[in-house]
């Protein structure tokens, strides 16, 4: 089963006082070993990349790119997709939704995935199941 995986999930396993790091690192640890592929996007690293530089310091950015993406499968968002996830946001009026959820959210429905390893109730909301 392939998994999408979030900016909350990724971010969470990067930063030891995040209160879903214990969670994180389980849900990681155990899809590692049954090698269960993970997806995201190409969006989703840049936001979480920004995320950990800011708030954790170049060097956590630095361990992130070489220890974790690795075992990523990134979708690039081109223009199409890019757009498609742009109308939908507007479309929602919904103040906390991002950009970068609605391509998550578009990549997951073209990819047939149905679960998602994040914190982000967004998902849930849309119809996806979480990681447990």
């Amino acid at each position: 089963m392939t998994i999408f995986i979030d900016t909350s999930a990724l971010y969470a396993l990067m930063d030891a006082d995040d209160a879903n790091h214990h969670e994180a690192r389980l849900l990681w640890t155990r899809s590692r070993t049954k090698d269960q592929p993970f997806v995201t996007s190409n969006y989703v690293l840049l936001e979480s990349i920004t995320l950990i530089q800011r708030r954790l310091g170049l060097e956590a950015a630095r361990l992130f790119q070489t220890e974790l993406v690795q075992y990523l499968h990134v979708h690039w968002v081109d223009e199409t997709l890019h757009s498609v996830a742009m109308k939908t946001l507007l479309a929602a009026r919904l103040r906390g939704l991002s950009l970068v959820d609605n391509t998550s959210f578009e990549i997951m429905r073209s990819l047939g995935l149905e679960t998602v390893f994040g914190f982000d109730k967004h998902f849930t909301d849309q119809g996806f199941s979480r990681l447990s």
